[in-house]
């Protein structure tokens, strides 16, 4: 069932994980984002301010496995583990790229989402662990071979779902991101459906050694629990309502054994009538106690989520100066463009922190929270509002713009109704998973996007309607047209593809499979027959069926609305309808909370040979900052991987990739050399396919 490839005798791996180096020195990437504080922050300064102009390609290597990569890859002990773009692992030469090893689940994993960030590194003596996740499973190998652990679980592998409830059994759950390993134990984060079968998203705590399931953090209380009442009586028994699950991964204090957990919204994702009240622990940062999974404080940052604000990165912790004392904080950033600072041990806010009234909402049996949480300081580094001077100059159809501008709601936290509604920040932030990077002086340094999209809500077909309707049409427009559209038209540029020619690019089976396992930002529909996936890929293939009776899961809508779709607010040209910057790299002094220093990010080269400025662009992955005082970043469409001074923001280094780097990129230093890596794998934002992992060093 399970196999691995091994390109290097044992006995030479085991060799190459003799320690050479220790991680406080900065030589290991040893953890996700460098470490358990998630810092994004190397010690390395052999690459400088100074010399950093002269950097060249040290290795490339290609997977082979095309695709969107996402990978922060670890690098211990001279060897560096990372994933492809459909989570095959592999193990790697440090200093050569020299491939070592790979692990891959037989099947055709094209079809599985994957959008892997990565694995975690574990050893205890001379039995070193890398644990991966693939599909529903979590995966123990032995990092010098890649061969599974048999003592792990059943055959190497214990399932996600465990810890989760029998109602989650047959739903969509995965994993993008990799644990935080504490002691024994690897806390996983989930990625859980977003609409009405959404599983739970409850934390859970997996016992390394063995696979067997420590402890569980319900993230929607049952009765007598602490945050129930912030609920819907009912909403524990994940029939209507499920989510609020950590996706974006974790930071540790070690030293104390906290864990700290942000969480998403609670789903579905955009009506919340079956979900009334705040939703505790939905929208959260989680103080746990790393453990036990004993919740020590707590933080939300959106009350009763209907817009998909999601806290989408780990925080950081870092240590500032405040008030004349040092404290140890955690900060986090968000999706609508706010940085929170907190005392990591008290859970209190370092800056004020003010309940701000927003609109009701217009959907029958939603009630908005009429106030959220908008802190004092830092500032916003997103912007945060849209007025008619926003509307890009450079659009050809700028008066059509104005048009659509001046017929939707707009401002922060304006509830979603049948009419349009601009939301900006949008869908992706602001922040995004890439996360922000900190040094030891406080400087927090976060890239984000400004894209504004248009939203609305309709009514969800009637039982008359959809009687109508053949089979497969019927279940289309319940489970698909919300992502891509009526008329199956989707939103490429978005990473949501057409399926109006699906046929040409897919067998009927591997339709099928892509419907149950989902793919990069869509999730499985494990909750339909077999009966129902056939009668969509006929629906999608012409072949749909007359109206009829259809299996149960095909029921009407338990929700009375269906949102209309993702629509990019964009120019006639594709470009986004506002003014720039189009996305930004900013820094922020975390002692003072003021703004160091504000850079576009990105540009559309075709534009700035027009003349036009570099625009800055939406970006995904995150920035790495040394000692050195360059900060390394990739994340644009245009494909270019750059250094900033991290003290002025000035470019001081750029090379174009061989395919845009939605990843953040690992530094490490293998003998007395230091090397810059990032994962360049495309198909996000309509850029090219790639599969190379590309290693940087000073000649």
């Amino acid at each position: 069932m399970i196999h691995a490839t091994r390109y290097a005798p044992l006995l030479a791996c085991a060799a190459l994980l003799t320690p050479r180096a220790s991680a406080a020195s900065g030589a290991e990437w040893s953890e996700y984002l460098g470490g358990p504080d998630r810092s994004h922050y190397s010690a390395l300064d052999q690459i400088n301010r100074s010399n950093v102009a002269s950097l060249k390609v040290a290795w490339e290597y290609h997977t082979g496995d095309f695709g969107q990569m996402q990978c922060n890859p670890l690098i211990v002990h001279g060897v560096l583990y990372g994933a492809t773009g459909t989570s095959q692992v592999f193990a790697l030469e440090a200093a050569t790229g020299k491939h070592l090893w790979s692990f891959k689940v037989p099947g055709d994993y094209d079809a599985v989402l994957a959008n892997d960030r990565g694995v975690a590194f574990w050893q205890h003596g001379d039995d070193p662990r890398i644990l991966c996740s693939i599909d529903s499973w979590l995966y123990a190998l032995d990092a010098r071979t890649g061969v599974p652990i048999p003592s792990f679980g059943t055959g190497g592998r214990v399932s996600l779902k465990s810890g989760l409830g029998p109602q989650a059994q047959e739903k969509f759950v995965n994993s993008t991101t990799p644990g935080t390993v504490y002691g024994d134990l690897i806390v996983m984060p989930t990625r859980v459906g977003e609409d009405q079968d959404a599983a739970p998203g409850y934390i859970q705590a997996f016992n390394i050694r063995t696979g067997t399931l420590a402890w569980v953090f319900k993230t929607m209380p049952f009765p007598g629990e602490p945050g129930y009442e912030t609920w819907s009586k009912d909403a524990y028994k994940n029939i209507d309502v499920g989510s609020a699950n950590c996706w974006a991964g974790m930071a540790i204090d070690r030293a104390r054994g906290i864990l700290y957990c942000p969480t998403g919204s609670a789903a579905p994702d955009f009506w919340g009538g079956h979900r009334l009240g705040k939703d505790l622990y939905a929208n959260c940062l989680l103080a746990l106690d790393a453990a036990t999974g004993k919740l020590l404080w707590h933080f939300q940052t959106v009350h009763h989520d209907i817009w998909d604000r999601d806290n989408p990165a780990p925080p950081v912790l870092l240590t500032v100066d405040h008030a004349g004392r040092r404290v140890d904080a955690v900060a986090w950033t968000t999706k609508h463009g706010f940085v929170f600072v907190f005392d990591r041990v008290t859970g209190e806010s370092l800056f004020p922190i003010e309940e701000k009234p927003f609109p009701k909402s217009t959907l029958d049996g939603e009630e908005a929270w009429p106030t959220q949480p908008i802190p004092s300081l830092p500032a916003a580094y997103a912007r945060q509002a849209l007025g008619e001077d926003d509307v890009s100059p450079y659009a050809e159809n700028r008066e059509e713009l104005l048009t659509l501008l001046r017929s939707c709601r707009r401002g922060l936290f304006q509830p979603y109704g049948k009419d349009k509604t601009l939301l900006f920040p949008g869908f992706d932030g602001g922040a995004e998973w890439g996360g922000p990077a900190v040094d030891p002086s406080g400087i927090l340094y976060v890239n984000s996007s400004n894209m504004a999209w248009v939203v609305s809500m309709s009514d969800a077909p009637k039982e008359s309607d959809l009687a109508l309707m053949g089979p497969g049409q019927r279940l289309y427009t319940q489970y698909c047209v919300s992502c891509h559209g009526l008329e199956r038209k989707g939103l490429p540029a978005g990473g949501i593809p057409s399926l109006v020619d699906v046929g040409a690019r897919y067998k009927p089976e591997e339709i099928v499979a892509l419907i149950t396992s989902g793919r990069r930002m869509m999730p499985g529909f494990t909750v339909l027959s077999s009966a129902d996936k056939q009668a969509i890929v006929g629906y999608l293939l012409g072949q749909d069926t007359a109206a009829g009776k259809v299996a149960a899961s095909s029921a009407p809508p338990r929700i009375p609305y269906r949102f209309d779709g993702y629509n990019r607010f964009v120019d006639s040209k594709g470009y986004p309808a506002i003014t720039p910057p189009w996305g930004s790299l900013t820094a922020i002094n975390l002692n003072t909370g003021a703004e160091v220093w504000k850079v576009n990010l990105g540009e559309f080269k075709e534009l700035t040979a027009k003349g036009i400025p570099p625009t800055g662009a939406e970006n995904y992955g995150g920035p790495v900052v040394t000692a050195g005082g360059v900060l390394f970043i990739g994340a644009t469409k245009d494909g270019m991987f750059r250094a900033f001074d991290a003290r002025t923001g000035k470019v001081l280094w750029a090379y174009t990739l061989p395919a845009a780097a939605f990843a953040t990129p690992s530094t490490y230093q293998v003998n007395g050399r230091q090397y810059v890596v990032i994962a360049c794998g495309g198909t996000k934002l309509g850029t090219p396919k790639g599969d190379s992992y590309v290693a940087f060093a000073l000649p």
